[in-house]
């Protein structure tokens, strides 16, 4: 009851990326540089470099490792003056537990959290894995904390890293999580977490933090692991790591939310997992970062 109707979207770029032998761990996440034509990769496992970076053409451009330790959420923020990354680590060692923020090439820019020690505080700010995050053209920063951790909340931070508003514990009510795994905004003004434990997606207003509604209905197969928005904000893109696939969401415009309609999906192969995705802003590609194929896959729009 949840279907609208049936029509392809989306195909496979095959030849993205160029040289795929440079995933040498599992794919975790992917963010897009829309403005200057790079995608950032983010992978764990031993004695590999944690980010990639290619070309949105496929070619592989460099990597970086320093102070990475288990990558889990990524997004590019542009602005007027340059680009930089910020990428959410749910290691437990040294550098684990913390968001940051990187020039392209990797050099360390911004901390947030205490590296290594897991927390609930907001002063100083800890996280406990935390699992994504999403900073908006004005520099305020959404993060959902945590993957499996302590913490099952959405906090929204100013452009000085001070909390601007905090909503969710652990439970199943309204504006409660389990595992809060990803979080978008979109351009009315509304924030979008995919709550992973709970099978939903839940909504808020960006300035307040007020709870504006909720998506039960089309995740009763599989929770939401990812949830990102097409460049014209009609759909929402959303993967679902157990049964590999795509699902993509018609966006309502301003004003209620409604009820879940899932419009097309993009089933992926067996084992595929597909964990995070992210979308070019200006060409409409779907890159997913697959943790099963250790891969990460380009779909263009057709």
């Amino acid at each position: 009851s949840h279907w609208k109707g049936e029509q392809q979207m989306y195909k496979l770029d095959i030849g993205w990326p160029k040289a795929p032998e440079y995933f040498t761990g599992q794919t975790f996440c992917v963010a897009v540089d829309s403005l200057h034509g790079l995608v950032y990769v983010g992978q764990r496992g031993d004695n590999v470099p944690k980010v990639l970076v290619f070309s949105e053409e496929g070619y592989f451009l460099h990597s970086w490792n320093d102070t990475v330790e288990m990558p889990h959420g990524i997004f590019v923020w542009n602005t007027a003056t340059g680009s930089s990354v910020w990428l959410t680590d749910v290691g437990t060692g040294k550098y684990g537990h913390t968001v940051k923020q990187y020039s392209p090439l990797g050099k360390l820019l911004q901390v947030l959290g205490t590296p290594g020690n897991a927390g609930s505080s907001l002063i100083p700010l800890q996280f406990d894995q935390p699992a994504d995050i999403f900073v908006d053209e004005t520099g305020e920063i959404y993060v959902v904390d945590g993957d499996g951790g302590m913490n099952n909340r959405l906090l929204k931070l100013s452009d000085d890293y001070k909390e601007l508003w905090l909503t969710g514990t652990n439970g199943s009510g309204i504006g409660q999580f389990k595992i809060p795994h990803s979080v978008t905004v979109d351009a009315f003004g509304r924030v979008w977490v995919a709550d992973r434990g709970n099978k939903r997606i839940q909504v808020f207003d960006k300035v307040t933090g007020e709870w504006l509604g909720s998506w039960n209905g089309c995740f009763s197969e599989d929770g939401p692991y990812s949830v990102r928005f097409t460049a014209d904000y009609k759909y929402l893109i959303v993967a679902q790591l157990n049964i590999n696939r795509l699902a993509i969401l018609a966006a309502p415009p301003v004003g209620s939310i409604g009820d879940c309609a899932i419009v097309h999906s993009v089933q992926l192969a067996d084992e595929t997992k597909p964990h995070l995705v992210d979308v070019d802003m200006r060409s409409g590609a779907v890159y997913v970062a697959e943790i099963g194929a250790q891969q990460v896959q380009k779909y263009v729009p057709l």
